[in-house]
């Protein structure tokens, strides 16, 4: 063998080592599954920021189907057998979950249950920013843990990604609101503000409404949490209050009908009375309540009239109490907020299942006038005065502050002054049934105004009320400070004349006088006359004689 001959075969043999080489490490690479292109996914809206992406199994998709399917985990793949679909393979189970697993189905939620309670890995999700996920079928799901005010855990999306795609993602979610109301007595209307007189009735309502598009729920109940002031009396609360519910979310929330003094308790048309079903719970030292209603589902007859939404009002009387602040620059605020399932996934049993929405709130403002009793003279106050003073129900005012109904004076003291303290707006009768020693007190009726204007707003930041007063003489307004709640007016009294030239003196004539001073004159006269007359028939009769 020559020695060119052994160079060849060495060449040939290496070239077969080499293709021997490149066949092993072609089929290790074969071995190794291909790396699964990743797909970027934006989950938008508002419902909540922190999301949670369970993959249940890879594939490729093709004709939006799943194909060529193999499981995530074994986790994955329990999940899917509790809710009741065939795992034999993984492409068995993908076929019945592209069947199945329609918006607010039953099994999107049983499975969606089932994953998020398996020891399956999540993917953490932030909304609005964009995540990268691998080709596969993803449960993607509210992470209830990180949901904050006005959120709510959102219904299963199920999403099947193919590779190398961008996706965005809008999960649905229904968040309810709260509102709060109280009522103006004066127009019947429920308002933002109002004013009323200290001890009256004074109704508020908490209205909630349930948007439509929530599924998912066995049961739904919601809970009132209100915040009342020092000012207001939470003495009336439990045994006045009345819970009322209504399908869907149009119709307004008068539940109840409004008319005169008072606040009616039978339900208005489409309103159902649930009270004995609620639970009303008073902490009086701290001025808080709560009110939890029954089942909603169960109350408007099932699931279907639930999802088309609903509304539910409170209506309670708290009225103000002595301590209430006067005036316009505080106020009694009256807030609330609703606590509402947290998600359909989360119990109702306790605290957890449960998130909120932001305060609304409403105020009642109270009002105090003075009345000072003075000499006409010199202004000196005046005391001893009997006042009957009566409001526009036909109430007197006590001595020790209250409305009475029948009769009751008030007297003023050494400062002159009389206070009808925490009233509403609205016309006042005084009349003087005494007046002080030494002065003539006037006769009948006098009327006094209080108006406030500015208290129909929409909310209560922007309320700027104002206060004004008017009288009939001889009362007379001081002045009036809506800030501080307070008004001032005067009543007037003249002295008695004492003595004869007092009395000749208020004869003499004023500008005006001219007609009282004449009429005077000719009655001096006709007395004089008839005088005379007497006189001299007497003597003509003696004469006679």
């Amino acid at each position: 063998m020559t020695r060119r001959t052994s160079l060849l075969g060495s060449f040939i043999h290496a070239v077969a080592s080499a293709i021997v080489a490149l066949g092993c490490m072609a089929a290790l690479l074969a071995a190794v599954p291909a790396p699964v292109e990743a797909t970027e996914v934006t989950v938008i809206g508002d419902n909540a920021t922190h999301y949670l992406a369970y993959k249940v199994f890879s594939c490729d998709v093709s004709g939006g189907k799943a194909t060529n399917a193999a499981w995530e985990s074994d986790a994955a793949r329990k999940a899917a057998a509790q809710a009741g679909a065939p795992t034999q393979t993984a492409q068995d189970a993908a076929d019945w979950m592209g069947q199945n697993l329609s918006d607010g189905s039953p099994a999107a939620y049983s499975l969606a249950r089932a994953l998020m309670a398996s020891d399956a890995d999540a993917t953490h999700v932030t909304a609005g920013k964009p995540a990268t996920l691998s080709a596969g079928y993803w449960l993607i799901v509210a992470d209830e843990s990180r949901l904050g005010e006005s959120q709510s855990g959102t219904a299963p999306v199920f999403v099947l990604l193919g590779r190398g795609a961008s996706k965005t993602i809008a999960p649905k979610s229904a968040i309810p609101t709260v509102a709060k109301h109280v009522r103006e007595n004066s127009t019947a209307a429920w308002r933002k503000a109002a004013d009323a007189t200290v001890g009256d009735d004074l109704y508020w309502r908490l209205g909630a409404t349930i948007p439509a598009g929530l599924l998912g729920y066995d049961t739904y109940t919601v809970e009132f949490a209100d915040s009342m002031s020092a000012g207001l009396d939470p003495a009336r609360v439990a045994s006045s209050a009345r819970v009322y519910v209504a399908a869907g979310t149009d119709g307004g929330l008068d539940a109840v009908a409004v008319a005169g003094g008072s606040v009616g308790t039978e339900p208005a048309v489409g309103w159902r009375d649930i009270t004995s079903g609620c639970d009303v719970a008073v902490d009086a030292a701290a001025n808080t309540f709560t009110v939890r209603t029954s089942d909603l589902i169960d109350a408007l007859g099932g699931v279907e009239k639930f999802t088309a939404g609903a509304r539910v009002v409170v209506v309670y009387s708290a009225p103000l109490g002595a301590g209430a602040n006067r005036g316009a620059e505080k106020g009694n605020p009256n807030e609330v907020y609703l606590r509402y399932p947290r998600s359909p996934f989360s119990g109702q049993g306790g605290e957890g299942g449960f998130t909120r929405t932001p305060s609304d709130d409403a105020t009642a403002y109270t009002w105090d006038l003075a009345l000072t009793k003075r000499a006409s003279e010199d202004q000196a106050p005046l005391s001893g005065a009997v006042l009957r003073i009566t409001d526009d129900r036909g109430r007197r005012l006590a001595a020790d502050g209250t409305w009475v109904e029948g009769d009751a004076t008030v007297t003023t003291g050494a400062d002159g002054r009389v206070t009808v303290g925490g009233v509403d707006s609205g016309v006042l009768t005084v009349e003087e049934v005494a007046a002080p020693e030494g002065y003539a007190g006037f006769a009948g009726a006098r009327r006094l105004t209080l108006t406030v204007e500015g208290l129909d707003v929409q909310q209560i930041a922007a309320a700027r009320p104002t206060l004004t007063v008017s009288a009939a003489e001889p009362l007379r307004v001081d002045g009036a400070d809506a800030a501080s709640g307070t008004a001032e007016a005067t009543v007037l009294n003249s002295r008695k004349p004492s003595s004869p030239s007092e009395w000749l003196g208020g004869l003499l004539p004023k500008t005006g006088e001219g007609r009282l001073v004449a009429a005077l004159t000719l009655a001096a006269a006709g007395v004089l006359l008839a005088v005379a007359s007497r006189l001299f028939g007497r003597e003509g009769d003696s004469r006679d004689e």
